[in-house]
């Protein structure tokens, strides 16, 4: 490397005050020069929006801590196109979030959409997320960051590289296991209600957790096996084997055409 000590991008959705991310900048300061940039209010389940129609603005904490007040896509984007232009991260990681990131879960999550942002920018990322609920111990947690961290700065990384971690809360793991996304669910509620001036509103999602026995993937891992779950997340979301099944649709007045490279 061109540096004696890695740069260590680290941001989260929970914000630049939360517990785990203090957690996790602890575990990987004895590996690199730690950079904090993160939101500057708990941004849960804001998926990857980014703010294109109003001016960000950047609060300087201390020394390499910042806070943004946008999304965590929008601090991953200021870390690496701004505040550290010059001298970009060989390494972001995003967490410890306050909860699970499992299956489906990686579609709404903010913590993974910061570690997404940085992948696609061209720095390695890994999301790591808690799947407890408070009081949260994030030692355990913290402890498998730290190793899997320390194992990513040790060899060279594909730049878009993107690592999505649960570790089981309430245990302490006895090892970890490569997985694939499973499937659940937290039940498909909506409650509506009246507020004081007579108008309808609704809260929507449910807490009826379930999730399907599938083998090898995140879900099992975590809640059966009690283990980390270590999943690799592509960031072309192309499904290619359905491409050779729209060959064979015919659209009438309209001809099919083979895109060069095929």
């Amino acid at each position: 490397m061109s540096q004696a000590r890695p740069r260590i991008l680290v941001s989260n959705d929970d914000g630049y005050f939360s517990e785990g991310l203090r957690a996790l900048v602890e575990a990987v300061t004895p590996l690199g020069e730690v950079w904090v940039v993160a939101p500057d209010r708990e941004q849960s389940a804001t998926s990857h929006a980014i703010s294109l129609h109003r001016p960000l603005r950047i609060q300087e904490i201390r020394e390499r801590w910042y806070a943004v007040d946008g999304t965590p896509a929008d601090s991953a984007y200021l870390a690496i196109n701004h505040i550290l232009k010059e001298d970009r991260p060989h390494l972001m990681v995003s967490g410890i979030n306050h909860g699970p990131n499992l299956a489906d879960d990686v579609m709404y999550s903010g913590t993974v959409a910061a570690a997404m942002e940085g992948a696609l920018l061209g720095v390695p990322a890994i999301a790591f997320s808690l799947v407890s609920r408070a009081p949260f111990d994030f030692g355990p947690a913290a402890r498998f960051a730290r190793s899997l961290v320390a194992s990513a700065l040790s060899r060279p990384l594909p730049p878009r590289m993107l690592l999505n971690v649960n570790i089981p809360g309430g245990v302490e793991p006895d090892g970890y296991a490569i997985t694939r996304l499973g499937r659940h669910t937290y039940g498909y509620a909506v409650s509506e209600n009246i507020d004081p001036r007579g108008r309808k509103y609704y809260w929507i999602g449910g807490n009826e957790y379930e999730h399907e026995d599938i083998p090898g993937s995140d879900c099992n891992a975590v809640h059966l096996e009690k283990r980390a779950s270590v999943t690799p997340l592509h960031l072309d979301l192309t499904d290619v084997h359905r491409m050779t099944d729209l060959a064979g649709w015919a659209l009438d007045g309209f001809q099919r055409f083979i895109p060069d490279g095929r």
